[in-house]
């Protein structure tokens, strides 16, 4: 392993984060001078900001000929944001999610995930279904701007931190735009070196590594949004991002090369159908209460650290790799699975017994 590699590694998920938290702190501003609420803020601004680093790494990796870092990118993003981001940030603070969320933009999610796995089916995501995924994106950002600014149930994004004045945000979000820019590139870089020297797939590593460094915006984001007590911030952030990663981070990308992206059919296989898994887990949990709580969050972070050893062990070939499926996959799941239809029969039932006991006091 060359020293260089590790180096530019390091340097990149440096000027990512520096880059992400200028992005974020420009484009917030900005938004919040228009007057856009919080759960808008996150769910389109902050996440399209923090979603720079995924669109810098794949387009370059689209274009210099590795699809599989690309596709192991948005993916990879996809599954952190939701298992370790969301995770960490209810650890830190239990996070409050509307209704908005569950009803259009959890779901919508859901739907993107799947439909994206419909269109790798093939083994590649075309110019037109590109165009189709960055059409469906454009749809979702135009709805969200259009009613999120004349709902009165969102909490006004001002309240969580003083604006930059217009001219300072907008100096801020170009410096971030440039750090991300060339941090992506170096990560890119180094990462593909690594993965070379080490024996591992340029999946594998965009799975992981890359996948988590382009994901510390995102962190960075949510966690700052949880400690202050902007969850509806942090839960749109993590919804709004993998709505972008999607759209936008493969729609473009997609459109850009005329074969399209090659999708590793390792992916189609098992990542993109876990990528999917995940966002349905996200459903039940955020329904329970409307609250993501301190333990569900601690599940999820387990969960992703069985995806990462998982990873590890099938990408080396190591002997434990059968073991630890079975337990995982016999075991470990099976009980989160069952805990998680649970919840949601429970919280279904009160929330019937809640609706029969106003009807009976009206």
């Amino acid at each position: 392993m060359n020293l260089l590699d590790v180096v530019l590694v390091l340097i990149g998920l440096v000027l990512l984060v520096g880059g992400g938290e200028a992005l974020v702190r420009g484009a917030s501003s900005i938004a919040q001078r228009l007057g856009m609420s919080s759960l808008v803020v996150g769910l389109t601004v902050v996440a399209t900001a923090t979603s720079a680093p995924e669109f810098a790494v794949t387009t370059g990796a689209v274009l210099r000929g590795q699809p599989e870092l690309a596709v192991g990118n948005v993916v990879g993003s996809n599954i952190a944001n939701i298992l370790l981001i969301l995770g960490i940030s209810a650890i830190i603070l239990p996070l409050l999610t509307s209704r908005r969320l569950l009803r259009i933009d959890i779901p919508f999610m859901v739907a993107l995930s799947v439909l994206l796995l419909v269109l790798a089916l093939d083994g590649s995501i075309s110019r037109w279904d590109g165009l189709l995924l960055l059409g469906l994106f454009v749809a979702h950002l135009a709805y969200s701007v259009t009613t999120g600014r004349s709902d009165p149930d969102d909490p006004a994004a001002d309240e969580a931190a003083t604006p930059l004045p217009l001219g300072r945000a907008v100096v801020v979000l170009v410096v971030g735009v440039g750090l991300l820019v060339l941090g992506s590139r170096w990560l890119v870089d180094g990462a593909s070196a690594i993965a070379s020297d080490l024996g591992l797939s340029d999946l594998v590593i965009g799975l992981t590594v890359v996948a988590i460094g382009t994901s510390l915006p995102e962190l960075a984001a949510s966690v700052v949004a949880a400690r202050k007590g902007e969850r509806d911030l942090a839960i749109g952030n993590i919804v709004g991002s993998n709505i972008v990663n999607i759209g936008l981070v493969l729609g473009v990308p997609a459109l850009l090369v005329g074969d399209g992206i090659d999708v590793p059919r390792a992916a189609v296989v098992l990542d993109l159908p876990l990528m999917i898994a995940v966002a349905v887990a996200l459903v039940p949990v955020a329904f329970t209460g409307f609250v993501i709580r301190r333990w569900e969050g601690a599940i999820f972070v387990a969960l992703y650290v069985s995806y990462l050893a998982y990873l590890v062990l099938w990408a080396t070939d190591h002997d434990a790799l059968d073991s630890f499926t079975l337990v995982v996959g016999a075991f470990v799941l099976p009980i989160v699975a069952l805990t998680l239809v649970l919840l949601a029969v429970h919280e279904w039932g009160l929330i019937r017994g809640r609706a029969q006991a106003r009807r009976e006091r009206g």
